[in-house]
């Protein structure tokens, strides 16, 4: 099992520790380097930063959003990456939200699963460099009665085959993606219901496209902090905030695959109690009710032995790149959080 670190969103007014943070998994020799978009910073231009003044880790998109930029258009950005890079980026996609998609974008969100596929389609055609032509519900390529043409990328992204991902929470998504990704970004995986959430779901896509689990990317983020195993429940304290953000804010009521993903893993009474209270304003009720459990089994919290049992109990349930997410209000509290992550890795006999 690899590792991997997630900066999140860049402008949090951490920037110059996140630079030094993915400086220093570079140095420790962590696989990837994911950077996220909302409606803040694009993570294209924090990727570009980051693979200027790194050395050898890839730097991967987790997530470009659909409906922000045209297939095309995101193929381009993947080659231009991938060549500037010396072949290290990872592309990832997701569709993002319906408060995002239809408040951010103006894009509808309908159909997320057919126009992720359509996307995915198109992005692929053009990674040939053959000329582009496609004839879809979501896009048509080129546009019928005009003065538009079949073109050809003119990039030449390093790389062969520029590794895709889906960021996929739910059965469909996720079944979708192991048909035609080739990994899958995972959030609050739990290693005990892995296996019932996502991998047997992934396992069934890649059964639909005739492959294997073998080769496929399973990329879950977890957050991680370091201290001792009698502080786990002050260390997991310190997650009730982000928890409650996902499980109880995150789209809209109706539409919070976070909090579906919460009610799949048997916490279906308390994802509804933190929804509700999250909804209507009581955060730090929302943030309150969490179980602790709930945030234990999503994290990686306690010692570095206690995390090296975790690890394992990751890579056993189909794991191949654990993602960190480090915690600390310092650099240097990230940075010794990135160095445990290593040592767990070593210690749990996976590096």
């Amino acid at each position: 099992m690899k590792l991997g670190i997630n900066l999140g969103y860049w402008g949090a007014g951490m920037d110059g520790d996140n630079l030094a943070v993915a400086q220093e998994a570079d140095r420790l020799g962590y696989a990837v380097c994911w950077a996220a978009e909302a409606y803040g910073s694009d993570a294209a231009t924090v990727l570009s930063w980051v693979a200027a003044k790194t050395e050898r880790i890839d730097v991967g998109s987790a997530i470009f959003q659909i409906p922000a930029r045209q297939p095309a258009m995101t193929a381009m950005t993947a080659a231009t990456l991938d060549s500037l890079s010396g072949g290290r980026f990872r592309l990832g996609l997701g569709v993002s939200g319906p408060q995002v998609s239809e408040g951010w974008y103006g894009v509808k969100f309908d159909k997320p699963l057919a126009r992720t596929r359509e996307y995915v389609e198109i992005i692929r055609k053009a990674m040939t460099r053959e000329r582009l032509s496609h004839e879809g519900e979501h896009w048509t390529l080129p546009l019928p009665g005009g003065p538009g043409k079949p073109l050809k990328l003119t990039v030449h992204p390093t790389r062969e085959h520029i590794p895709l991902y889906i960021a996929a929470i739910g059965p469909k998504n996720l079944e979708q993606t192991g048909e035609i990704a080739d990994g899958a970004l995972l959030i609050f995986p739990s290693a005990a219901h892995l296996e019932d959430t996502a991998v047997t779901h992934l396992r069934a896509g890649r059964e639909k496209a005739g492959k294997t689990l073998d080769g496929f990317d399973v990329c879950p983020t977890l957050p991680i902090a370091v201290g001792d195993d009698k502080d786990v429940t002050t260390l997991a304290d310190t997650f009730r905030p982000y928890t409650a953000l996902y499980v109880g804010g995150m789209g809209s009521r109706k539409q919070n695959f976070y909090n579906q993903l919460a009610r799949r893993m048997g916490y279906e009474k308390e994802a509804a109690e933190i929804q509700d209270k999250y909804l209507g304003g009581d955060k730090a009720g929302a943030a309150a009710a969490i179980p602790h459990e709930l945030i234990d089994q999503t994290t990686l919290l306690g010692s570095v032995e206690r995390i090296a049992d975790r690890m394992k109990a990751y890579a056993a349930a189909g794991v191949t790149t654990l993602t960190l997410a480090p915690a600390g209000f310092t650099l240097d509290e990230r940075i010794a959080s990135l160095r445990a992550g290593t040592e767990a890795l070593e210690r749990a006999g996976l590096a």
